[in-house]
């Protein structure tokens, strides 16, 4: 025994070196995701201070503590600011940029670079919202946003305006729209049977949107809000239907009724097609139909399943999908017409693609133990298309499906399922900062809007 692990204390630096290595590798690969995405290790320091209440109406207070939390919620989720602690603030709530003193937020303990502040009122039933934000090392021009916002002084409302007011900073100091004003729609079972739900990006204001009573699937919403499309098990058997979210009903869609299972539909970024799996000819293969349900025609022709199309929302020329056309799922990509098909993933069980904004990344679900590489459960992976480079997101946390992108690229949302539980999650684009958004019945599918 003492001759082995002297054997073995030889390699211990062979050892160490190789993890050392491979946790380098890890971190280089969430810097390429980290640029890619947005995301920085050099964040923005910005400071919320709490509104001021102007006026004596009773519901003031309640609806600015409202406000103010979420502000401060929207601006932490962001995953681009380094938010001022409450504690480490000034006391002093400036209602107004004449009542503001700069060097009380640039000086320590805040530290801050920027400062969000503003007033709250409400007077007849209306709720006035008015905020700004400050440069704080720029005393001679400091005003880098200035908004007024009016809605109906009610909790739904000071929520909304602080979405509202947390997107306008975001994309005033990132370049890039926030994300605080989007949906996520998803599958409930939490009234018994399958339903299309959605809820705020936040997982708040949960609540049914479509309720046929049977089993609903794969809820995908259109890129301008005005249709879900999803699939459904009824008395012609697996079927795409459409939803109206302007109309609040059902509204036709021929091509998802043609015969066969038909399953996981998928808008094109212009709005104007839909590709979905059907198995109408045969073996289940991607098809494509104008968003109205004609003119549909099939861009695969292989044996084996082929399922879960999602679109390259950046150029809207290529397909990602799930192919058992060498045995176990893998992920491909191909042109819009069918051409050019190329295998992205190089073994294990992959499947549920979804294609970041940019176009530059694919999100997905891998189990890699049936294949090369490291052993695992079912985790969250993200894969640069070109490079075909790809990172592990998620880590020793249950099972891990159904990744959709956040319009702004920097977020995702996901399944997991723990001991029976299925719930959706949250998290940056580089693994960090996950957090869970349902706690009530089981939760799958979700599908974040595009705006």
């Amino acid at each position: 025994m003492t001759a082995m692990f002297s054997k073995l204390s030889r390699f211990a630096p062979v050892l160490l070196f190789l993890i050392l290595l491979g946790l380098q590798d890890q971190l280089h690969a969430q810097d390429w995701v980290r640029t890619g995405s947005g995301l920085s290790d050099q964040r923005i320091r910005i400071a919320a201070a709490d509104f001021k209440p102007l006026g004596g109406d009773p519901q003031t207070p309640t609806l600015k503590a409202t406000f103010d939390a979420i502000l401060f919620s929207d601006l932490t989720n962001a995953g681009v600011f380094d938010m001022v602690s409450k504690s480490m603030a000034p006391t002093a709530t400036p209602g107004s940029p004449s009542e503001i003193s700069l060097p009380q937020w640039a000086a320590e303990p805040a530290n801050a670079s920027m400062v969000a502040f503003g007033s709250l009122s409400v007077a007849n039933g209306r709720m006035t919202v008015s905020g700004w934000v400050f440069d704080a090392k720029n005393a001679g021009a400091p005003q880098v946003l200035g908004k007024q916002y009016g809605d109906t002084a009610n909790q739904d409302s000071a929520r909304a305006i602080a979405h509202r007011f947390a997107d306008d900073i975001i994309a005033r100091l990132s370049g890039v729209n926030g994300i605080a004003e989007t949906k996520i729609y998803f599958v409930s079972s939490r009234t018994g049977s399958k339903e299309i739900w959605a809820m705020d990006y936040d997982g708040q204001n949960q609540h049914m949107v479509v309720k046929l009573g049977s089993i609903s699937l794969s809820p995908r919403v259109s890129p301008d809000n005005s249709r879900l499309a999803f699939s459904s098990i009824g008395k012609e058997g697996w079927t795409i239907r459409m939803y109206s979210l302007e109309l609040g009903r059902m509204v036709s869609f021929p091509a998802g009724i043609a015969g066969g299972s038909n399953l996981s539909p998928a808008w094109s970024a212009d709005g104007t097609k839909i590709a979905f799996s059907s198995s109408r000819s045969g073996d289940p293969e991607i098809w494509v139909t104008d968003s109205s349900g004609s003119g549909t025609r099939k861009l695969t022709a292989f044996r084996g399943p082929d399922v879960s199309p999602v679109w390259n929302p950046k150029t809207n020329s290529q397909i990602a999908w799930v192919s058992g056309r060498t045995g176990l799922p893998q992920i491909y990509i191909m042109d819009s017409d069918g051409a050019n098909i190329q295998r992205m993933t190089d073994g294990g069980y992959a499947i549920s693609p979804s294609w970041s904004p940019s176009g530059q990344f694919l999100a997905f679900s891998w189990n890699r133990k049936y294949g090369p590489g490291a052993p695992g459960g079912q985790d969250i992976y993200v894969m640069d298309i070109a490079s075909k480079r790809w990172i592990q997101l998620t880590h020793d946390a249950g099972s891990n499906d159904f990744p959709s992108w956040s319009p702004d690229g920097r977020h995702l949302v996901f399944e997991r399922a723990i001991n029976g539980r299925n719930e959706l999650w949250t998290m940056l684009a580089d693994g960090t900062e996950q957090h869970e958004l349902t706690h009530s019945g089981k939760n799958f599918m979700p599908n974040w809007s595009w705006k």
